[in-house]
């Protein structure tokens, strides 16, 4: 690996927070989260993204191949102060806001979205701290995360038969497997949905958090995809893990606040899918510009000139454009949300599902359009495998079939037609 370990991060950055809030517990409105990011603390998180993504570019292509835990990727996170983005200042964080986290998605994306993938978790799992734990355990659950610069990967496929927790005097013991379990191979800790068999808490469903090297867990190293390689996907396998007390973050349930947590999952994937497309465009100007000539028949003396070229990489440009507008606004207005807490209503918890989900509907197609026609412009000698412009389109096809695009599609096309709403899972 050539990753070098770098340190960008210039302190909190908490841009519109308002009063502090007490250190013992969460606010009355249940979330340390408040206001809106300014153009400051944008531009620092920003920065910081670039530059840690100009060291992941370096080997993008040795590290895809190798098809490695992305350990060094990791430390590279923590070293820039990304992990902590969304911990409250107070307790040692980055005090940001979720816009400012899912502009990093994006620009990360843009070079190796695996890693890009695996920041989004981790900020959705570790944001569970504000959207599922108990107020007054918040605090004390942010000091843990900041102070160990956990990265948190998590076991919660909600396609998979449900993990089965039982009783064991005051504690459980969790078995079961689960696929998809991004980041837990990779991270510090998991974040793991399990619901409870029999006993006083029968039928109940806990979100619990694992330390990664507990007695009972077996990560079985089983993620083969031909896209998102790094981002650490493979199934792991529980037998007789104890979960005591203190491990359990809170209960899963409908309530409109908490549930914010699917549509923020969602909203990461369009980012994603967006600086994916930003990337195989990068990528492709890269290449036309470096082109000599014109195809034979062309009246341009180089492809850069061609108006056929040109045509493409405009539409390219332009749709760009668009779902960057429509995910820039997603961005802070799902900030404005958060910042209500325990006064979200189903209805704005809804609002923002739709709108959210209509950014996935475009970035989705947005991001395999432009990493599989860029081929249109850049030539046969782009397929070849060291040039590594494929990297965009595998990602982004193996990421977007996490749920089919086409509910999306029935979701914002029944919300406009007859005013429904989806029922709240961990898709919708």
């Amino acid at each position: 690996m050539s990753i070098d370990t770098i340190s960008t991060s210039t302190g909190s950055v908490t841009g519109d927070h308002g009063t502090e809030p007490p250190t013992g517990s969460a606010p009355e409105g249940r979330t340390y989260w408040s206001g809106n990011a300014d153009e400051a603390e944008l531009a620092h998180w920003d920065a910081v993204a670039t530059e840690v993504a100009t060291r992941l570019a370096v080997d993008v292509l040795e590290r895809d191949r190798a098809n490695l835990d992305p350990t060094n990727e990791l430390d590279l996170l923590r070293d820039a102060g990304l992990v902590n983005l969304l911990d409250p200042a107070e307790f040692g964080g980055g005090g940001g806001h979720w816009e400012s986290a899912f502009r990093v998605i994006r620009i990360l994306s843009r070079v190796d979205a695996s890693i890009g993938q695996l920041l989004a978790y981790h900020y959705i799992n570790a944001g569970n701290i504000g959207f599922t734990a108990d107020p007054a355990t918040q605090a004390e659950w942010h000091r843990k995360t900041v102070a160990g610069r956990w990265i948190w990967g998590d076991s919660v496929n909600p396609t998979d038969p449900d993990l089965s927790l039982t009783q064991d005097g005051d504690a459980f013991r969790l078995n079961g497997l689960k696929r998809f379990s991004t980041g837990a191979s990779a991270g510090d800790v998991i974040l793991v949905n399990a619901v409870v068999r029999g006993g006083d808490h029968d039928g109940t469903i806990f979100q619990f958090v694992l330390d990664h090297d507990r007695d009972g867990i077996a990560y079985l190293g089983d993620w083969d995809a031909l896209g998102q390689r790094l981002s650490a996907s493979g199934s792991v396998r529980f037998e007789d893990v104890l979960v005591e007390q203190a491990d359990i973050l809170g209960t899963v349930g409908d309530e409109p606040f908490s549930s914010l947590v699917t549509p923020g999952i969602q909203l990461a994937f369009g980012n994603l899918y967006l600086g994916i497309a930003e990337g195989a465009l990068a990528q492709g100007t890269e290449l036309v510009r470096a082109r000599k000539n014109a195809w034979f028949l062309s009246h341009a003396e180089t492809y850069r000139d061609d108006p056929f070229v040109q045509r493409v990489v405009g539409e390219f440009v332009s749709s760009i454009a668009a779902v960057e507008a429509l995910a820039d606004r997603t961005n802070a207005r799902f900030d404005r949300i958060i910042a209500r807490g325990a006064e979200v209503t189903a209805a704005d918890r809804g609002a923002i599902a739709i709108e959210i989900a209509k950014l996935k509907v475009v970035s989705t197609e947005l991001g395999i359009e432009v990493s599989n026609r860029i081929f249109e412009v850049t030539g046969s000698s782009s397929a070849k495998a060291s040039v590594g412009l494929d990297l965009f389109w595998r990602n982004v096809r193996t990421h977007s079939l996490h749920d089919p695009v086409d509910y999306k599609k029935l979701e914002v096309g029944a919300n406009h037609l007859n005013g429904e709403l989806q029922p709240i899972s961990l898709y919708t």
